[in-house]
């Protein structure tokens, strides 16, 4: 029987299943035999009008359903049908693929030499037929910028410069933080409190000082992208939020440059190259974003420490495979990486004729108001969390102190409340709520609570939404409480 493979985003609403196999002649009925299975699967892979939602790709092997037969595609008894949610014709086979060029004019390449000291430094560059003299050269006359030198943008920071990238650009207003250190390996724990960009050219000089550094102490926005990508030849995707990587897209369509794109959650990684001029773009494959609070993000989710050094690697690796001309970088194709299994997939990408931003009659022509269109507000607020009841980290302490009778429900995941809780809580996982409301009484006032007031926000929506009028969400989630009223409490 056909098999459907769920990814870790949507396996809370399936039993933490990774797969199923169906009894099912067409991917219609194949899906609609997944959500029968696992009801609370429907609303995250279908509209209310029954339509599958516009950031949800199926998969049949490596082909888009959408590109054959849509969800009345058939399948064979062992057919392998993919979900690919967002976590973010035209493209020719590999046989009719033109030969690949260098983005390194030939003219600006007359303007670099190597000295003896980096003739050493790349000597095992340098004796590669695909690499050579000339090779390292445009290696060193390339410009990429990094947005994010986070989990991905530190290892694509360490092996550019390790390799010789000549220039380098950086965009990062964040500090460095505890929780940084497990998997940002660019930064140290002496770093703790700098802000990274300085603690990134530090290491980076360190590696090679021959590199030369771009930093933007900023926050890239629809005002100031087209200036700074504009003078480098490769954008690289770091980024951990969809407004921003929807914006370091079409920037790129717009000026012409190859973004090369990765994502990471949990022990699961995407990674593609996205240049309009030879192939799709990230919106050919998800045309619109996911709502807010549907896919968490690493701070909700997690992420295994490992897993951006894996992506960024792959990531690092296409960046230089352009510089050089060298080899098929991943035009057209979306790499999926499961480490848990340690799988590598490959999946087929085609430019969308109908695209907004790179399709045959392209309506978005200049940078829009991406946190808009990604229905958030400021720095990564839902819109459907404004106005809703809260109960700020000192009040609650005071009502608990007071004796005052109320409901403390825990929507965080079972693991989570080993780390910190808060005394005689109910414990209900977020994705189990609507099926055990019948667990609470509409007359108790409860007070809601995850790790940073993003989950337990949508749990007091939807209980309001229920008829329950006494409902509060805890303000910041435990790790505000943990901050701001009992320090012997960890954040994480």
């Amino acid at each position: 029987m056909p098999t459907i493979y769920i990814p870790t985003a949507l396996r809370p609403y399936a039993d933490h299943q990774a797969q199923l196999t169906v009894d099912a002649a067409t991917v219609r009925e194949a899906v609609e035999k997944l959500t029968e299975a696992f009801p609370r699967l429907k609303q995250h892979l279908f509209k209310e009008d029954g339509q599958l939602r516009s950031f949800v790709n199926l998969y049949l092997g490596d082909e888009d359903v959408r590109h054959l037969q849509g969800l009345d595609t058939p399948l064979a008894p062992d057919a392998e049908l993919t979900i690919v949610p967002s976590v973010a014709g035209g493209v020719a086979t590999l046989a009719d693929a033109p030969a690949r060029r260098s983005i390194i004019d030939d003219a600006r390449l007359q303007t670099v030499s190597l000295s003896q000291e980096e003739v050493l430094r790349y000597s095992r560059h340098l004796i590669m037929p695909e690499v050579t003299m000339e090779g390292q050269r445009r290696l060193k006359a390339a410009r990429v910028l990094l947005i994010g030198t986070g989990g991905l943008g530190s290892p694509l920071a360490l092996y550019l410069a390790a390799a010789g990238v000549g220039t380098i650009g950086l965009v990062d207003f964040d500090v460095v933080d505890y929780s940084n250190l497990q998997r940002q390996v660019l930064h140290f724990t002496s770093d703790v409190g700098r802000p990274k960009l300085q603690s990134a050219i530090e290491k980076i000089q360190a590696i090679n000082p021959h590199v030369h550094v771009i930093p933007f102490e900023t926050r890239l926005t629809s005002e100031n992208a087209l200036e700074i990508l504009r003078d480098f030849d490769v954008i690289v995707d770091g980024t951990d939020n969809f407004p921003t990587r929807y914006l370091v897209n079409d920037a790129c369509v717009l000026l012409g440059k190859p973004n090369v794109y990765g994502s990471i959650f949990r022990f699961e990684g995407q990674a593609s190259v996205f240049w309009a001029a030879q192939g799709p773009c990230y919106r050919c494959l998800y045309p619109e974003p996911p709502p807010p609070g549907l896919v968490p993000s690493c701070a909700e989710g997690g992420v295994l420490g490992i897993l951006p050094g894996l992506i960024g690697l792959v990531q690092a690796t296409e960046t230089i495979k352009l510089i050089l001309g060298a080899g098929e970088p991943l035009i057209g194709r979306l790499l999926l990486l499961d480490a848990l299994g340690m799988r590598w997939r490959e999946l087929k990408l085609r430019k969308d004729p109908s695209c907004p931003v790179c399709g045959e009659n392209p309506t978005v022509r200049e940078l829009i108001d991406y946190a808009e269109f990604c229905g958030m507000r400021g720095e990564e607020t839902p819109q459907d969390l404004q106005g809703i009841p809260c109960l700020t980290p000192q009040e609650l302490k005071r009502r608990l102190d007071a004796g005052e009778p109320l409901v403390l429900l825990d929507v965080r995941e079972p693991y989570e409340l080993e780390i910190s809780r808060l005394p005689a809580v109910k414990h209900i996982p977020m994705a189990q709520v609507a099926e055990r409301v019948h667990e609470l009484n509409p007359a108790d006032e409860i007070v809601v609570i995850c790790r940073s007031g993003g989950r337990s926000g949508q749990i007091t929506r939807l209980l309001l939404q229920m008829g329950f009028r006494r409902v509060k969400n805890l303000t910041g989630g435990m790790n505000a409480y943990a901050q701001e009223v009992d320090p012997s409490l960890p954040v994480y």
